[in-house]
């Protein structure tokens, strides 16, 4: 069951995107002249398997072992952070901007969103992760895939692949393919320290492989050790971009005015004022106590990982052969949070506790524990398992293969807040773990007092007080994914560059979300999380597809597929076709050009999942603002996001190893998914006792919850160029190869209910629905080899872009935004052949490397945190070291 022919001009241009060429092998992987016959596989993108000369119509980059190797990436986070083509992916959870997916990693083609790119591993689907992320959105974790030691290779589709491969692949596909036929062992020892803080890793894998006269089988283990970088070891923010309004010591509402608590500067808070000092009641000063939160969150969690694989090979008999694998991953983070959240609600002390000086009843403005305290992490857990196995069967002129692949993550989530009701108890003195509100008299027996004002810094309060209004908020997430399918592929007719070939199948795809919340979440018994329903919801996809493959002429390649998907109800169904050409002009000079049409259904969780957040509202009634309940709901009503891809492009080899690849490339993308604005809601209607929900008087009563769900309601057109080239050159002192991939994005149009129109290339995009868009991205490489040696050096590029969130001049819109600085990195590597120098008969390659050698800090962004964690990293110089082993 083996098919020969020689190395494509696409297998052969390793790291098309990224990487220069693959530095030092071990023997199993040594170099291969591009004229030796290897086996013959299918190249990600089509169902036809493909002569010796085809040149694809859709532009594929590829990415080797080696060349992950020489990058020194750790995780397929590191791979994906570096390509050009990847616009906002979330590799650096940070807890402002995606609170509840820590040790997680996803990719984000075209910043088209997260769940746009279609992740697969041998040409199988992943479960999604249980947890959403903060925009609602589920999306395939590439930390749970497998041990980076098994990876044979990483295969990007780069236009829309929806009539291959269905929903999900709007912006392309990725491909992880692990390694083929392996025999013997390897074992590889990485350890990484940081220039900041105590941010460590330790990664050890092993791989081990043995091939028979009719079965294989391959295993492969890894773990991984990273220690936390902390805010507090690299403050990237101002004071400001991290300071609360409530903190503690805090500040007292008397009717609508805020007064700062007297002790607020004495105990570390950070005055606000509103007003000139003095001025409020008995000296005392009108504004809010901040509290700087921006040192005890983490920018790195503290993570463990284990990853297995195991796959093995059988020859049922000459023409039928049997594959299967088993993948299992297990992550544990704990990221650091502040001592504990702020207390919206507003709670009332009254005027007999015996701490309070105003001998009025106000309302606390602040959190239970604040300055001074520790920070108190938030943990996730996540275990992810893979079953998949598949029939693949040979016939006179192509081959069959029907498959079953089951997977399911487990995602737990947990993080303390404060209880409203029991908080308000305690400042009534009905706190204590063993007061009881009903029975109990105030601040008597196991009755206590808890002391907001900051007199509580001289005589601390006590823990049995502070454990009785506080819980953990505890999400546990399960999502489950299974696929039946089988296709045929044949030749059909023969064609003056060959046989036509077809490919024909069906596919049956189930998947479910349910999250189960704590019974104190479902009731919204929490001050600031405050809680959600539990949340359960299925689909079930039912689809059909083709794809012929023409060779016109020994010149001229057609390839034509089409997908038809039900997914029942009212998502309903969808056709996409794809028309994808290349010409071979030349020798030297190839074009090809695609169009297809894509979609992308909604997840279970924006159909029939929600989530609930307080906020800030302006209600138009009163013109005041007000902290208030969001509750988001799914919408059953939800179609299919859907998009349009364009692709030209064209291959050029002018003179010997010297190739230039540009493509021009652009999506139209409709009927986006987004979540209603609670605030446009109120300006439309204050009063829709369906959406607005207030106490007492529902027409006029005080603001308590706005109810939203999500909707199709805009559009995204992007476009731009992708370059990439290298050039071979043999020397005396060995061979040097230069390289450089650079995205450009010519446009990143949005159409926002809210925003309007916004041309969003070259902006941060952070105030409407889009993502991080610097214009131009390009990495330059330098890559050496010789006997027993090699090295290289990588430039990184990200261009300046504007960002939205703060203006040049707070005072003068017209001067537009400030600027986010344009950034440049360094990362180098040398490797040492020690096999090779000392003739063993085990491979030994020592690699130590550097990313971000000269510790450039990330440019500076006014927010929580101080940078943008959607494009730039903020750990600083990374130094490694890796010892592979193979025997």
């Amino acid at each position: 069951m083996k098919f020969t022919a020689k190395k494509t001009a696409i297998a052969a241009f390793v790291a098309s995107q990224l990487f220069a060429y693959p530095t030092i092998a071990l023997a199993q992987d040594a170099e291969e002249d591009e004229a030796k016959e290897v086996e013959l596989i299918l190249v990600t993108g089509s169902f036809v398997r493909r002569s010796e000369n085809f040149d694809s119509p859709s532009p594929l980059a590829v990415v080797d072992s080696q060349a992950i190797d020489a990058i020194g990436a750790k995780n397929i986070g590191d791979i994906t952070q570096t390509l050009t083509i990847n616009t906002g992916a979330e590799n650096t959870p940070d807890a402002f901007t995606q609170n509840a997916t820590a040790g997680t990693s996803n990719i984000n083609l075209r910043g088209l969103g997260v769940a746009s790119t279609l992740v697969l591993l041998n040409n199988k689907r992943q479960v999604v992760n249980s947890q959403p992320n903060n925009g609602g959105v589920n999306f395939v974790d590439t930390s749970s895939l497998v041990p980076m030691i098994a990876i044979g290779r990483m295969e990007v589709v780069k236009d829309g692949a929806s009539a291959l491969y269905g929903s999900d692949a709007v912006a392309g596909v990725v491909n992880f393919i692990t390694k083929k036929n392996y025999e013997g062992a390897s074992v590889s020892l990485d350890y990484q320290d940081g220039a900041h803080g105590n941010n460590k890793e330790y990664v050890v894998q092993g791989l081990w492989g043995a091939v028979g006269d009719d079965s294989s089988v391959m295993a492969a283990l890894s773990y991984t050790n990273r220690s936390p970088l902390f805010t507090g070891d690299r403050r990237l923010s101002r004071p400001q971009d991290d300071t609360s309004s409530l903190g503690n010591p805090g500040s007292f509402f008397i009717g609508g005015t805020p007064i700062i608590d007297p002790g607020c500067s004495n105990f570390g808070g950070s005055p606000i004022l509103l007003a000139p000092a003095g001025v409020g009641p008995g000296g005392t000063d009108v504004g809010f106590c901040g509290f700087d939160f921006g040192s005890t969150y983490s920018f790195v969690p503290d993570e463990t990982r284990v990853n297995a694989y195991f796959k093995s090979t059988y020859s049922v008999s000459d023409e039928i052969e049997w594959i299967s694998e088993i993948s299992y991953a297990r992550n544990r983070a704990e990221r650091g949070g502040s001592p504990s959240f702020p207390i919206l609600t507003l709670p009332t002390v009254p005027a007999d506790h015996p701490d309070n000086f105003f001998g009025f009843p106000v309302q606390f403005f602040g959190r239970e524990l604040g300055t001074g305290q520790p920070g108190d992490p938030a943990r996730t857990e996540s275990d992810t398992f893979r079953f998949s196995t598949m029939l693949q069967g040979e016939l006179d002129d192509g081959f069959w293969e029907v498959s079953y692949t089951a997977a399911r993550n487990d995602f737990y989530f947990t993080v303390r807040d404060t209880l409203a009701q029991q908080f308000q108890n305690a400042l009534r003195g009905f706190g204590g773990v063993n007061c009881d509100p009903v029975t109990g008299t105030p601040g008597v027996g196991g009755c206590e007092y808890f002391n907001p004002f900051s007199t509580s810094y001289v005589t601390p309060n006590s823990q049995t007080v502070i454990d009785s209004f506080t819980a953990r908020q505890e999400i546990d997430s399960e999502s489950n994914l299974e696929v039946v399918e089988g296709f045929i592929s044949t030749e059909l007719f023969e064609m003056d560059g060959g046989a036509a070939g077809v490919a024909f199948g069906a596919q049956y795809r189930y998947q479910d979300l349910k999250q189960d919340y704590d019974d104190l979440s479902n009731q919204d018994r929490f001050a600031f999380v405050i809680g959600n329903a539990d949340v359960s919801g299925k689909q079930d996809v039912v689809a059909l597809f083709g794809e012929i493959a023409m060779p016109v002429t020994d010149d001229l390649d057609i390839q034509i597929a089409l997908r038809y998907e039900d997914y029942g109800g009212t998502t309903g169904d969808t056709v996409d076709p794809k028309l994808a050409v290349s010409y071979r002009a030349s020798d030297q000079l190839s074009l090809r050009g695609s169009i297809s049409t894509s979609f992308r259904a909604p997840s279970i969780f924006q159909r029939d999942g929600g989530a609930t957040s307080l906020n800030q509202m302006v209600d138009p009634l009163t013109g005041a603002a007000a902290f208030a309940a969001a509750r988001a709901t799914g919408n059953e009503e939800l179609v299919p996001e859907e998009s349009t891809a364009y692709n030209l492009g064209f291959s050029l080899e002018p003179v010997d190893d010297l190739s230039v690849e540009l493509d021009y490339w652009s999506f139209e993308f409709e009927n986006l998914i987004i979540q209603e604005s609670f605030q446009a809601i109120l300006n439309a209607n204050p009063q829709d006792t369906t959406r607005v929900i207030r106490a007492g008087d529902p027409l006029n009563g005080p603001l308590l919850q706005v109810n939203t769900t999500y909707v199709n309601a805009s559009s995204l057109e992007t476009s731009g160029l992708d370059l990439v080239t290298s050039y071979k050159m043999e020397t005396d002192v060995g061979t040097f190869t230069p390289s450089v991939s650079a995205t450009y994005i010519m446009a990143y149009d949005l159409v926002d209910p809210q925003a309007g129109d916004v041309e969003g290339a070259g902006l941060r995009n952070f105030n409407n629905i889009g993502t991080s868009s610097p214009e131009l991205r390009f990495n330059l490489g330098l890559n050496w080899k010789t006997e027993g040696y090699s090295a290289n050096i990588f430039a990184r590029y990200i261009s300046a872009y504007d960002d939205d969130q703060n203006l040049l001049d707070a005072t003068n819109a017209a001067l537009g935004f400030r600027e986010v600085d344009a950034h440049t990195t360094f990362d180098a590597q040398f490797n040492v052949d020690l096999g090779r120098l000392m003739d063993t008969e085990a491979n030994y390659v020592l690699t130590i490397g550097g990313i971000n050698i000269t510790d450039q800090d990330p440019p500076q962004v006014f927010t929580n945190a101080g940078f943008d964690s959607k494009v730039h990293d903020p750990r600083g110089r990374q130094i490694y070291a890796r010892l592979a082993m193979q025997f």
